[in-house]
């Protein structure tokens, strides 16, 4: 087996931070990156079970390289279906070498040795009861202007539809030592923006006691060369009010918060094992919006979940239009193996589910046509993240987390920061024109680069 890889990744932040980090061991190890598996010795899926689709996607990937296996290739299915079906893998897709789960990737190095000394059938599969998290200091880090930090794996909540508590394992934290010492290092790299992570980020506990969430929010914040932090996602139960105090009181911290409620129904909240209810719900998201700050307010939706009734929708509508979110992430629900829903009776119908989340998704753009509103004729600043050539246009994002689409005289660099006066709104994105020169561009991508090649991977 050649040391050479390539690398697909499926599914959510997390899952591509993950990748990050187990680029940075893979390269650490002597192998280098590819960017066409037909170039790769090995071939790994960093994969994604959250929803049905994203776990077929996988095995047809899969079925898609069987004609592979016999051209020396390795192939290896790491993350959260590697977890929940394990060796049932090797069944399905016997020329899979090695199944990992997110657990269990500090043991990436052993693992990769018996690899090449010819095993065919590694399992890392670590229970939910491990204590350790994946730390390491070679992440390749693939994004030229965000740096992302996980925080806290896992979850506690086994929240009835979800499969996260059985394939991430139970909750653990990192020292707010540890998470200070990364941020410092992205700064240093030339980052100026930080994006903490956890399947629950504000259920964070720092094992050394030293700080609450809040603080760690305030102390990455003081970081010198950090402009912006964001963090995601957040649970209900575990959000204080001093995360609002903290937003209003350090302007590095990003005014959006991301806060699913899945159900706007209390009864559908309880079938869900949510352990709030909607007033409790409403609550903090009338904290957020008594903060000094205009911070904008995000959510996931599932709608379908087993015994969902017309009245129970009708409440997730009714709190839609009573929070006025910027954003949601609408689903329908879909049974997922080993969790408490799947022995549900799935009474509501497919064309039930459809209609009733279109419906969401109409009710939830004519809002954000609303909210997007206000910002017309006003100034934000963008952190620029793209070109669109064919438009004439840089892609940034706001503070929010919001869309702009921008013309400028000059063309700013990756990273950098500009003020735009908005002229146009859209439900999805604002329009722009730039009013200013472009602000300490971040130097992120080159020093990235530089490191690299002191990698010895990269040489």
């Amino acid at each position: 087996m050649s040391k050479t890889f390539y690398i697909e990744t499926f599914g959510c932040q997390m899952n591509a931070h993950d990748s990050e980090k187990v680029v940075g061991t893979l390269k650490q190890e002597g192998y280098t990156q590819v960017s066409d598996e037909a170039e790769a010795g090995l071939i790994l899926y960093n994969t994604c079970s959250i929803r049905d689709k994203a776990e077929q996607k996988v095995f047809h990937r899969l079925n898609e390289y069987k004609r592979m296996q016999g051209e020396g290739k390795k192939f290896a299915v790491i993350g959260c279906v590697a977890q929940q079906e394990g060796q049932r893998i090797f069944e399905r897709a016997p020329y899979v070498s090695l199944v990992a789960g997110s657990a269990s990737y500090r043991n990436l190095p052993d693992m990769l040795q018996r690899l090449e000394a010819g095993e065919t059938r590694i399992t890392g599969l670590d229970d939910r009861q491990t204590e350790e998290t994946f730390d390491t200091e070679f992440t390749s880090r693939s994004n030229p202007h965000r740096g992302y930090i996980t925080i806290i794996e896992g979850c506690d909540k086994f929240c009835s539809y979800c499969v996260v508590p059985y394939t991430r394992g139970k909750e653990r934290s990192r020292t707010s030592a540890s998470v200070l010492a990364e941020a410092q290092r992205i700064a240093a790299l030339g980052y100026t923006e930080i994006q903490l992570l956890g399947q629950n980020v504000n259920s964070y506990r720092d094992p050394s006691g030293s700080r609450t969430f809040a603080e760690l929010l305030l102390a990455i914040g003081e970081v010198n060369g950090i402009r912006r932090v964001r963090f995601t996602t957040s649970h209900p139960r575990d959000f204080t009010k001093d995360i609002v105090d903290a937003i209003d009181a350090m302007p590095a911290l990003c005014d959006h918060v991301h806060l699913p409620v899945q159900s706007g129904s209390t009864d559908v909240l309880r079938a869900m094992q949510r352990e709030y209810t909607r007033d409790w719900y409403l609550e903090r998201i009338q904290w957020t919006k008594d903060a000094k700050r205009d911070i904008s307010l995000t959510s996931d939706i599932i709608v379908g979940f087993p015994g969902e009734t017309d009245r129970d929708f009708e409440q997730t509508i009714t709190l839609l239009e009573a929070v006025g979110y910027d954003a949601i992430y609408g689903f329908k629900y879909s049974p997922r193996p080993n969790t408490p829903a799947i022995h549900k009776h799935d009474s509501i119908p497919e064309e039930v589910k459809v209609q009733r989340l279109a419906i969401l998704n109409a009710r939830q753009r004519e809002i954000q046509r609303q909210n997007y509103a206000r910002h017309l004729n006003h100034t934000v600043e963008v952190m620029v993240e793209g070109h669109n050539t064919t438009r004439g246009q840089v892609i940034g994002r706001s503070s929010q987390n919001k869309t702009v689409n921008f013309t400028c005289d000059t063309i700013p660099s990756i990273g950098s920061y500009i003020d735009v006066n908005v002229t146009q709104v859209f439900p999805n994105s604002l329009v722009g024109e730039a009013v200013s020169s472009p602000l300490p561009p971040s130097a992120a991508l080159l020093a990235q680069q530089a490191l690299n090649a002191r990698m010895p991977a990269l040489a």
